[in-house]
Formats: structure tokens, C-alpha cells, sequence
């Protein structure tokens, strides 16, 4: 890229940063493994064409900046720095060794139920600083969240705030984003939402860490939000042995009618 230092691409300079191998990539964006050329520390480059974007991409990329900037949490990941070059927008992150979540499940299977509550407490406490700053996510799932290492130390960091929005007190949203496989369903059937969206992501991603499965399947969107609605409760694989404590809350995470109890079989 002009003005960012010579070197062909494995020797690119971005600011203060030597970027190295691609480590991931979107619609829109490429992300590159980087460290600082002085003090080594590793980074995440995310790097956007800016003139790919339509109005809505650029106001998303514009509110995920924004909510970087004001939220500083463990749980949550860190912006280093905001590199602006023509055509071009580098968002500087903290680098997670140890990938995504939906490469750890991809790796391990299931996981044992201890980790899985150790993994679901650190999303609550991430989640619960954007409910403190009347945020929702609505793109929660193992791909968004990332692990700090490879070991059994792994702290979970909630990422990729392109679709997060600022609710009001008892605000509601009407947008249809999200990933559908954890997707709340009250989202697929364009209705007016709130921030329990979230919680039926978080109900799908539990589900899936002690189960290996998503919760509920289709060959498309449509096709899924039927066997959701038709659906009268949870099928737990019956060789998976998990504790009441355990079930109950994925049955009270993945209610369709936060208000209508959501009955096992």
C-alpha cells in the first residue's frame, strides 16, 4: 500500500506497526498479525478498504471505533490505536493467541462443563459492561469471541462491534443482523428487540460448548426460524451428561417468549 513503507507485503510498514501474515479476514476487511517495530508487543491489524463501504457499513465501522474507544474491560478487546491512510482505516487491537471460539470448539468438541461455565462468566461480565453503557451486541458468536491464549488460562474477549448499538432505557431495535444459527428469533421475525437478544446468543453458544451443536439447525434461514418456532424444547444428545443446573439455564436462555416458560422435554 503507497506511503505505508517498502518491502513487498511481509515487510509492510503501518504506523509503528511491521505487519506480518494474514490471521483473518471479512467482507470488508483483512486481518493481519503485527508487531510494534520498537517494543515488539504482537498486535491484531484490522485493515478496511473504506471504499467498499456504504453509508450503513461506514456508520457500523464508525460506531465499532466509537464503543472500542469508550469501554476498557478484560473481557472486551482492546484498541491500541486508529491508523487512517487514503482509502484506508487500520484498527490496531490486542493480538489473542489462542484464536476463536469456534476453532477452540472446532479443536476440542465438546467441552467439559466447568470450562464452559468458566468461558460463560467471562461473557456475562463482558456483557454486562454493555448493558452498563446500554449497548447490545446482536452479533454474538464463537466466531466474535476470542481467546487470549492457548492454554487453560484463556480469557475470553468479546470482539467484532460492526453491529453493537446504543439502546435508550427499555429502547427497542427493529434491524435484522446477526449470525442466524444465533440469532433470537424475535430478530429473524423482524420484530422489535431488546437487549435480551443477547441472551439467546449467549443460550446457543452454551449449548453448543457442552454439547458440540447448535441448538437448533436448517438448510436456511427460514427453514431454521420454523424449527425454532416449532420446536417445544431442547434435544440434549443423550450420551452428553450434564447437570440440571446446567440444562436449566440453556432452557431459560433459549426461551422464545422471555415471559413464557420454556418447557424441557
Amino acid at each position: 500500500m503507497a506511503g505505508q513503507g517498502t518491502g513487498g507485503r511481509g515487510g509492510r510498514v503501518v504506523g509503528d506497526y511491521m505487519v506480518g501474515r494474514q490471521i483473518g479476514s471479512g467482507s470488508f476487511s483483512v486481518v493481519w498479525h503485527a508487531r510494534h517495530r520498537v517494543h515488539g508487543t504482537e498486535v491484531a491489524i484490522k485493515e478496511i478498504v473504506t471504499g467498499r463501504l456504504n453509508k450503513k457499513l461506514q456508520e457500523s465501522l464508525m460506531s465499532e471505533i466509537f464503543i472500542l474507544k469508550r469501554i476498557n474491560h478484560p473481557n472486551i478487546i482492546s484498541l491500541h490505536d486508529i491508523i487512517e491512510v487514503p482509502g484506508r482505516i487500520h484498527i490496531v487491537l490486542e493480538y489473542c493467541r489462542g484464536g476463536d471460539l469456534s476453532m477452540y470448539i472446532q479443536r476440542h468438541g465438546r467441552v467439559p462443563e466447568a470450562l464452559a461455565k468458566h468461558f460463560m462468566q467471562q461473557l456475562a461480565a463482558g456483557l454486562q459492561v454493555l448493558r452498563d453503557n446500554n449497548l447490545i451486541h446482536r452479533d454474538l458468536k464463537p466466531q466474535n469471541l476470542l481467546l487470549s491464549t492457548n492454554d487453560t488460562n484463556d480469557i475470553l474477549k468479546m470482539a467484532d462491534f460492526g453491529f453493537a448499538r446504543s439502546l435508550q432505557p427499555r429502547g427497542l431495535a427493529e434491524t435484522l443482523c446477526g449470525s442466524p444459527l444465533y440469532m433470537a428469533p424475535e430478530i429473524m421475525q423482524l420484530q422489535k428487540y431488546d437487549a435480551k437478544a443477547d441472551l439467546w446468543s449467549v443460550g446457543a453458544i452454551l449449548f453448543q460448548l457442552v454439547t458440540g451443536k447448535t441448538p437448533f439447525t436448517g438448510s436456511n434461514q427460514m427453514q431454521l426460524l420454523q424449527n425454532i418456532m416449532k420446536s417445544t424444547g431442547l434435544q440434549f444428545p443423550p450420551e452428553v451428561n450434564l447437570s440440571t443446573e446446567c440444562t436449566d439455564l440453556c432452557y431459560r436462555l433459549l426461551r422464545r417468549n422471555p415471559g413464557i416458560p420454556f418447557i424441557p422435554t
